[in-house]
């Protein structure tokens, strides 16, 4: 089945990439606005019968997300043997259950959507919660940050390093990468008065002298990781570092990063900087998807991408 691969308007700095990587040629595809804002989408060459991957992260503003419902309602009436929805960055994502009365499940509601637009497959990184993928009732290929950063990490001196998760929530992931490395786990434990906000924070485990990498899946507002920042280096880390696969960099994320004792955060590129600043590094996730869009077309093993 022939291989077909499309960008929507605001991932296609990544999506070049990726298809770059794969060692093909970016579909035709046209996007148009009506004078009140609505849009369209038009894919300019066929796609009957073909494997269809269409490439678009969902962060803000929403006019991504539609874009992409649109993107594979127009594959799916142009006659596309088998759609997959490409979303390096899901958003959303962080609404994964009621935690409140009176509050969607937003992340339910997204994979609905992408159902019923006529995704065939869904192919993502990180999502906030594992939970997630069962969402959907169509399969869903969650790829792990880690395949991205322990290759960047294996390249360092981590003799005086300790991993840290920024709040209880993380545990798990910051655990994967002290196992993996064979290092101490410390946890960060936050309590927060309002959403966005976070009011104290406990360390957990012995910091003094260690060169700490806090592990993170999404930094927003930076708020947390540069408050678990202070705490750490208030116990007696020698420095902190972390490693956050999404960055939403919301509000004044920028400027807390900057006047933090955070010296590096190294994200990746599913959501493009809207400045650049020195403190924080890039790696791509290019090659990763590229391998794992083969993967998918030659019906082999996607969990081959993955590091336990």
């Amino acid at each position: 089945m022939e291989v077909k691969l499309f960008s929507g308007s605001e991932s296609r700095y990544l999506a070049s990439e990726i298809i770059k990587n794969y060692g093909a040629e970016e579909g035709k595809l046209k996007f148009q606005r009506f004078s009140d804002g609505e849009i369209q989408t038009e894919i300019c060459e066929s796609v009957r019968g073909a494997y269809t991957f269409l490439i678009q992260s969902t962060f803000a503003p929403s006019d991504n997300l539609l874009e992409l419902l649109l993107m594979i309602d127009t594959a799916k009436r142009a006659s596309a043997g088998y759609i997959i929805a490409v979303i390096p960055y899901f958003g959303y994502a962080r609404q994964d259950r009621k935690d409140k009365p009176r509050v969607p499940i937003s992340a339910k509601l997204i994979a609905n959507l992408l159902e019923a637009a006529g995704a065939n497959r869904v192919m993502t990184l990180d999502f906030h919660a594992d939970q997630i993928q069962g969402f959907f009732d169509i399969p869903v290929d969650h790829l792990k940050g880690n395949a991205i950063f322990i290759p960047f990490l294996k390249e360092k001196d981590l003799s005086k390093v300790k991993f840290a998760s920024p709040d209880v929530g993380g545990v798990k992931r910051a655990r994967m990468y002290a196992k993996y490395f064979g290092r101490d786990l410390v946890i960060c434990d936050k309590r927060r008065e309002t959403a966005n906000e976070v009011a104290e924070i406990i360390v957990i485990g012995d910091v003094k002298g260690a060169e700490i990498i806090m592990v993170d899946d999404i930094v927003d507002t930076a708020g947390t990781l540069c408050k678990a920042a202070d705490a750490l280096m208030e116990k007696g880390a020698a420095s902190v570092k972390a490693i956050c696969t999404h960055p939403v960099l919301s509000g004044n994320a920028y400027e807390n990063i900057a006047n933090s004792r955070i010296d590096e955060l190294i994200v990746t590129d599913t959501i493009p900087l809207k400045q650049q600043s020195d403190k924080i590094s890039v790696l791509t996730v290019a090659p990763l998807f590229a391998k794992a869009i083969r993967n998918t077309h030659e019906h082999r093993s996607i969990s081959a991408l993955y590091i336990e």
